[in-house]
């Protein structure tokens, strides 16, 4: 047997390296181990926050029931009714797109809700409820609630809906609202929006969103792993928008909508008193009930292409020349500066010339109306007499008069959108086109033409302010802002004058009532066709602006309809106490002022006055003979100098 002696510096040594090693490894994986706690307490830690809280406790934003609109008898313009929709939840879907496959084999995703849907989800956060499909009908609802278990993250949600019971009438007043696009998120808070998924997008809706919204609500929920709700922890409940009655009449509005039939135009009807729009009506119009459901792009392109742009808002976006719906406040400025007497007489033969032009201004009668004064000027609408006039009076007065009444600026109108026309001058030319003034765009001007533009509320603003004999009135829509819970109303401020219009002979303003008085009454006046049978007293003036020159031998009914003259009026009634002022305009009509536009303000008035609807269904059936009435055609722009 043989001993063997260890050597125990080498085993010293061998310990030392094991220890080395294992202290190493020890080292790695505490190391490893903080690696990995620092990556889930810090990196991920809010994405592992989300989802433990997702597996018991989850925040929900509760939309607030959007404010109602009414006119302004009560009646519901617009209201929220109850539906179903599909919501998604991103962080507790495992896969976006098979989620999307597997949904749609069970009910019906079209690409442009697929699209919709994946856009949201780029810009909202993951732990959100997104929309995917709305309006689901209860087969649709029960269908899901068999399949629900094979889709985390995906839940049926009910809620309100808007509905707008109208239809189309009143549209363009009230607007609508529509889906919450990657536009519309760049420019809100996004915090008072979460669970909500419309805004407004046009009119009353869009104008006052802020009023209607409202203030969302939030929830705490305790919920099992499969996400069912086990109880409610806390609620703050949301605060409804509040409700607008808005200064409309339905009725008249309606009134207003048939009167027009199916001709493309604008009428604006205000109360003198008050400045509130009893009736503003826009032809063609559009059903706002399909852009809250989601209107297709295919659909929406079918609108476009109808060519008359539906969805333009005419009586705040519809630029016109006044033509002469204009004569009665140029003959007003006239009188003022002295340039012409009440028995002032200017003959007219039929053409007036300019020195320095080879081709005369026309007028629309071709032999003229002889010895003219102004009332009889404003009843026959005789330009010559307005061309002269407009001459002596110079641009410069003539501008500076027409400013206070409103145009060439917006009326500021509770709406959106407005444009603010154009009152031409001097200084507008030379900032605008860089040129200098000729006598022959003065003349021009005298009878609402030339460079002159304005929407129908700007000339039913100016009608009013005729009406009230210079008391100036602004436009509004809303009447009332109701608190959306507690009911009580705040009634918004009222229309008062910032100023008054002061003439230096007030007899002027009975003078200028006179003559648009005898254009409705005399038998030669232009509006003479709606002026039997009239239980109350109108004052009003026609206009007819031509888009492009005619000819002697042009036959109307081959002139392209986009070429026709547009057809003008204007109008307040009691002429002695005026309660309604009125303003149509007809684009491309088939004939004048008197003989388009006059037969809807009358039936407007009618309706408002007294109730009467007689007229308004003998214009509907074609029962208005419009035979007697001439075309006042006025001169065409071509004749700018």
């Amino acid at each position: 047997m043989s001993l063997s002696i260890r050597d125990q510096q080498q085993d010293a040594s061998r310990i030392r390296r094991r220890i080395v090693v294992a202290g190493v490894l020890c080292i790695l994986v505490v190391a490893g181990l903080m690696t990995q706690m620092v990556r889930l307490q810090v990196v991920d830690h809010h994405h592992y926050a989300t989802l433990s809280q997702e597996n018991r406790i989850k925040v929900n934003a509760i939309p607030p029931s959007r404010g109602q609109i009414l006119d302004r008898n009560g009646a519901i313009l617009a209201e929220n009714r109850p539906s179903y929709q599909l919501v998604a939840t991103p962080e507790r879907v495992p896969d976006i797109d098979t989620m999307l496959d597997e949904v749609g084999e069970i009910i019906e995703i079209t690409e442009a809700q697929r699209e919709r849907f994946l856009n949201r989800l780029n810009n909202s956060r993951h732990f959100e409820a997104l929309p995917l499909r709305t309006r689901l009908d209860e087969e649709e609802v029960a269908k899901l609630a068999v399949h629900r278990h094979r889709f985390p993250g995906l839940e049926v949600d009910a809620r309100l809906v808007r509905h707008y019971p109208q239809g189309q009438t009143g549209s363009h007043a009230v607007g609508y609202v529509g889906r919450i696009t990657a536009r519309d998120l760049r420019r809100i808070d996004r915090t008072a929006y979460r669970g909500t998924n419309h805004i407004g997008k046009s009119g009353i809706e869009h104008a006052y969103e802020q009023v209607l919204h409202g203030e969302v609500g939030v929830e705490r929920v305790e919920t099992n792993a499969a996400g069912r709700v086990l109880r409610t922890l806390d609620r703050h409940p949301p605060r409804s928008g509040d409700d607008l009655i808005l200064t409309l009449d339905i009725d008249l509005q309606g009134a207003a909508e048939r009167a027009l039939g199916d001709q493309r135009g604008a009428v604006v009807a205000l109360d003198p008193d008050s400045g509130d729009i009893l009736a503003m009506a826009s032809r063609p119009h559009y059903d706002p009930n399909k852009f809250v459901r989601g209107m297709s792009r295919e659909r929406f392109q079918e609108l476009e292409d109808t060519g008359w742009q539906p969805l333009i808002n005419r009586p705040i976006r519809g630029l016109y020349p006044p033509a002469s719906t204009i004569k009665p406040f140029v003959g007003l400025a006239a009188l003022e500066h002295d340039v012409i007497r009440p028995d002032t007489e200017i003959h007219c033969d039929g053409s007036y010339h300019v020195e320095g032009r080879d081709e005369p201004f026309r007028c629309w009668r071709d032999w003229g109306h002889g010895d003219t004064d102004f009332v009889r000027a404003v009843a026959e609408s005789c330009n010559v007499f307005f061309y002269d006039t407009a001459f002596r009076l110079g641009i410069d007065r003539m501008s500076a008069f027409l400013e206070p009444f409103g145009f060439g600026t917006p009326t500021r109108v509770d709406t959106s959108g407005e444009r603010s026309g154009i009152l031409p001058n001097r200084d507008w030319k030379r900032r605008a086109l860089g040129g200098g003034w000729y006598h022959g765009e003065t003349v021009i001007t005298g009878i609402g033409l030339g460079y002159f533009s304005t929407t129908p509320m700007q000339l039913a603003r100016a009608t009013a302010i005729l009406a009230n004999q210079g008391r100036i009135v602004e436009p509004r829509l809303v009447q009332t802002i109701r608190d959306g819970e507690a009911g009580h109303e705040s009634r918004t401020a009222a229309s008062t004058p910032q100023e008054r219009i002061e003439l230096n002979d007030p007899e002027h303003w009975e003078l200028t009532t006179e003559a648009m008085r005898a254009a409705v009454e005399h038998p030669r006046g232009t509006a003479r066709l709606i002026g039997d049978d009239l239980d109350y007293s109108l004052a009003g003036k026609t206009g007819t602006a031509q888009v492009t020159e005619s000819r002697e031998d042009d036959d109307e009914e081959e002139i392209p309809e986009h070429l026709r003259s547009h057809a003008l009026f204007i109008g307040f009634a009691p002429a002695e106490d005026p309660e309604i002022a009125v303003v149509v305009v007809v684009e491309n009509a088939e004939g004048g002022g008197g003989a388009a536009a006059a037969p809807v303000a009358r039936a407007v008035t009618d309706v408002w006055l007294t109730e009467d609807y007689a007229f308004l269904e003998d214009l509907e059936a074609g029962r208005i003979d419009e035979s007697e009435v001439e075309d006042e055609e006025e001169a065409p722009m071509e004749l700018m100098p």
